[in-house]
C-alpha cells in the first residue's frame, strides 16, 4: 500500500484509502448484491426492522444469532400489517449481513484478497481475521439514523475490543451518504 502510512492511522484513527477496489470490483459488488436481493425470500416472522438507535432489531434473535449467516435487515416502514412490502424490495433492505465474507463466494474473494488483508496488516494488525462483513444500503429520501457508535462495542475480540472497522464505499459518497470517522475511535479504550 505506496498510498498509506503506519502515521497516518496512529495519528488519525482512521485512513482513506481512494482506489483501493477498482471501479469494475465495485460495479461487480453492487451488481452480485441486486442479484441477492432479487432472490432474497425471507419468512414473513423474519422481516425484522434495523434500528441503530435503540440498539436491537426487531426480532433480536434474528438479529443476535446472525453472525454466521447471510440475513436481510429492513428499513422502518417498508411493509404493510400483513407482512407484504409497500415499497420495492430493493428499496426496502437497510442492509445485509453478515457473514458475507463466508458463504458469498464474490465477496469472500474480495474480502479475503491479499490488498485487502494487506491494507490490514499496514494499519497494525498482524493476523486480520473478518469477524462481521455486511452490505449497508443507503436509501434515497428515507432509512434510519446510524448513532456514532464503536463497532468493538458489538464484537467480542482478544484482547478485548482489538477491532479495526474497514469500510469501503461501492459508489462515489455524497452529502447524504458518507461515514463519518471519529477521530481516534479505534483507539480509544470502550471499558
Amino acid at each position: 500500500m505506496d498510498f498509506m502510512t503506519d502515521r497516518d492511522v496512529q495519528k488519525d484513527g482512521y485512513v482513506v484509502l481512494d482506489g483501493l477496489l477498482t471501479s469494475w470490483e465495485c460495479d461487480e459488488l453492487r451488481q452480485r448484491m441486486a442479484e441477492i436481493v432479487d432472490r432474497m425470500d425471507v419468512p414473513e416472522h423474519c422481516r425484522t426492522s434495523f434500528s441503530h438507535q435503540s440498539r436491537r432489531a426487531g426480532n433480536a434473535d434474528y438479529f443476535i444469532t446472525s453472525g454466521d449467516k447471510i440475513r436481510f435487515f429492513f428499513e422502518k416502514g417498508v411493509f404493510d400489517d400483513k407482512g407484504g412490502f409497500i415499497v420495492p424490495k430493493h428499496r426496502s433492505l437497510n442492509k445485509v449481513g453478515h457473514a458475507l465474507h463466508a458463504f458469498e463466494p464474490l465477496y469472500k474473494k474480495v474480502t479475503h484478497s491479499p490488498k485487502i488483508q494487506g491494507a490490514a496488516k499496514k494499519m497494525g494488525l498482524v493476523s486480520p481475521v473478518i469477524l462481521q462483513s455486511m452490505f449497508i444500503f443507503k436509501q434515497p429520501g428515507f432509512g434510519g439514523e446510524v448513532t456514532p457508535h464503536q463497532d468493538a462495542t458489538f464484537l467480542y475480540t482478544e484482547p478485548l475490543g482489538r477491532v479495526l472497522g474497514l469500510w469501503i464505499a461501492l459508489e462515489d459518497a455524497t452529502v447524504n451518504k458518507r461515514l463519518w470517522p471519529s477521530f481516534l475511535g479505534h483507539f480509544i479504550d470502550s471499558n
